[in-house]
């Protein structure tokens, strides 16, 4: 963990989080209480920010310092509002593509999905506050600093943030195996918003039935499926190659 990216110390933590800091994980000490602790769960629970209770040597590693028993990572980057990413993008007279990730957790395909995303042109990605991969030192060195070139938006849920997007005239399509549709076949020149899920649970059938369109990669070997972000490489480029 890269020590300007966290917070130590219950009240500290308490604070940053009622300032509006996008705090990403809350470490803390196992069997620790008192009033303090309560007040810093209910915040955490308030703002739907995931913790973990880990041995007090652990919280020795992260930080020398007088942790006071929890040890919290911060995003290095800010995030964008959903509606103004989706109207400064139309004002800017761009033709919106998007990408929504549903509960992608791993650190290092999300930093990968943001480099081909940045690589690809993508004017923003989109990824659910509760079980989204945080934006750490992982995040940032596997996408090679794109991180810093690509607005990311943080929404409580997906589908509500694919309704508030079709209801802007862009079209939603999710990458699925179950479907029978190709993706080569569909038509990717329009505003559009490309929505990958994760590899072990794919997206969430509730998110399936509400997109515009489906759409699967074909597959020619005795291997069902690939990495998440070679797939989302895959499908931007193809709707890359339509727009130019």
């Amino acid at each position: 963990m890269e020590k300007e990216h966290q917070i130590f110390g219950i009240r500290a933590i308490i604070e940053a989080i009622q300032a509006g800091k996008e705090v990403d994980k809350v470490f803390i000490q196992k069997e620790i209480s008192g009033e303090l602790m309560k007040d810093l769960m209910k915040v955490m629970k308030r703002a739907n920010i995931n913790f973990s209770y880990v041995p007090v040597e652990k919280l020795n590693r992260l930080t020398p310092n007088n942790h006071q028993g929890a040890v919290a990572t911060i995003s290095p980057i800010g995030f964008i509002d959903l509606e103004h990413l989706v109207e400064s993008t139309i004002e800017s007279g761009s033709k919106p593509l998007f990408l929504i990730l549903d509960q992608i957790s791993d650190a290092r395909n999300f930093g990968a999905i943001i480099r081909t995303a940045e690589c690809t042109g993508v004017n923003g990605i989109i990824v659910q506050k509760a079980g989204s991969a945080p934006v750490n030192g992982d995040t940032v060195k596997t996408s090679a600093g794109a991180v810093f070139n690509v607005p990311i938006c943080k929404v409580e849920h997906i589908k509500d943030a694919i309704f508030y997007l079709q209801g802007s005239g862009i079209k939603t399509i999710a990458a699925t195996e179950k479907t029978e549709q190709n993706i080569y076949d569909l038509e990717l020149n329009e505003p559009l918003a490309i929505i990958m899920g994760s590899e072990d649970r794919g997206i969430n059938p509730s998110v399936l039935k509400i997109v515009d369109e489906k759409a699967k990669l074909p597959m020619f070997g005795t291997i069902g499926s690939l990495n998440v972000s070679v797939a989302c490489g895959a499908f931007l480029y193809e709707a890359v190659r339509q727009r130019n």
